[in-house]
């Protein structure tokens, strides 16, 4: 089925030498769609690699990617689930900031608690290891703004590291 939320239009401003504000962009943001048409999909529109970050450099090209901050930079991005599916276990080095701007999800957590969260409600999501679920039939849109963090440190000294598909993430290349 395909999504029933339409694809997101972003605006894009920037200066013009003399510093006067103008439009830089006005685009269509094609979502990828990793799994397939009708499937999860994710709209990617501006990445930072440091903070602060610079308003000066071009954008980057995020098409065709899946959502991570870099490591101390900044992500902001969208997450479209389909209806009746769920998103594996994961967790992201990151401190995410996320509102629920179409329909509801429902955010589980490793240890068996979970939340539902509705359109404009929001989550400020801390390094847990978590999984998404759609139990509806519509859509469901998030959007968020990811921030590379600090890894978390237990007690006894573990470090809480990237995981996918709940196992650790492997190295980066």
């Amino acid at each position: 089925m395909a999504s029933t939320i339409p694809p997101t239009r972003m605006v894009v401003t920037t200066h013009k030498n003399d510093g006067v504000s103008i439009f830089a962009a006005d685009t269509v943001c094609e979502a990828f769609q990793p799994f397939g048409p009708g499937k999860s999909s994710f709209s990617s529109f501006h990445k930072s690699d440091t903070v602060p970050a610079s308003n000066q450099t071009a954008l980057p090209i995020l098409t065709n990617t899946l959502p991570r901050s870099p490591p101390s930079g900044v992500l902001f991005c969208t997450t479209d689930i389909a209806p009746n599916s769920s998103a594996p276990m994961h967790r992201t080095l990151s401190l995410d900031y996320a509102v629920v701007l179409a329909g509801e999800i429902v955010l589980r957590l490793d240890g068996g608690r979970e939340k539902t969260v509705k359109q404009n409600e929001v989550i400020v999501q801390r390094g847990t290891n978590h999984e998404w679920h759609n139990r509806t039939d519509e859509w469901c849109r998030i959007l968020v703004v990811m921030v590379g963090a600090e890894a978390v440190k237990l007690g006894g000294g573990e470090v809480l590291g990237e995981t996918v598909f709940g196992k650790p993430a492997p190295p980066p290349a």
